[in-house]
């Protein structure tokens, strides 16, 4: 019976109203959702180009190709069900947000280093990682 628990116990469990999303649950989804839209826009330009360039392996093209629409798909799914304020989000979001830090780093070295690129990766993913740590994060998504 949901009545007999108090205010408090009724907003974390399952039946939580949309209306009680914490802002910061809500900016954390609008940056998971801006990676997964980044995300499919990569995989468009991956179908573009190997439509119109010749890659030096059709396999490796199309396996990349692949992976970034799982990706993109993974990254949307997740957006959603932050917003849901389910608690598995906030380990599937770290682990995301993990490797694009590190591609970041990458993107800061080597002979082709492009530091705009790695500024765009790293920004976004070290504000989500602060995010998903951050208390009304922690309670919206915890276990009821």
């Amino acid at each position: 019976m949901n009545e007999a628990r108090t205010p408090d116990e009724r907003s974390s469990g399952p039946d939580r109203t949309p209306g009680r999303r914490p802002v910061l649950l809500v900016l954390l989804a609008v940056i998971l959702a801006a990676e997964a839209l980044a995300m499919a826009g990569v995989t468009v330009w991956l179908v573009f180009e190997l439509l119109t360039e010749r890659p030096a392996s059709y396999e490796t093209a199309l396996a990349i190709l692949v992976l970034t629409a799982i990706a993109a798909v993974f990254l949307a799914f997740v957006a959603v069900h932050t917003l849901r304020m389910q608690p598995w989000t906030r380990a599937a979001a770290l682990t995301w947000q993990l490797l694009q830090i590190v591609i970041a780093i990458g993107c800061f070295q080597g002979i082709v280093a492009t530091a705009s690129a790695g500024w765009y990766l790293l920004i976004p993913a070290v504000l989500a990682v602060l995010l998903l740590f951050s208390p009304p994060v922690v309670a919206a998504t915890r276990r009821a």
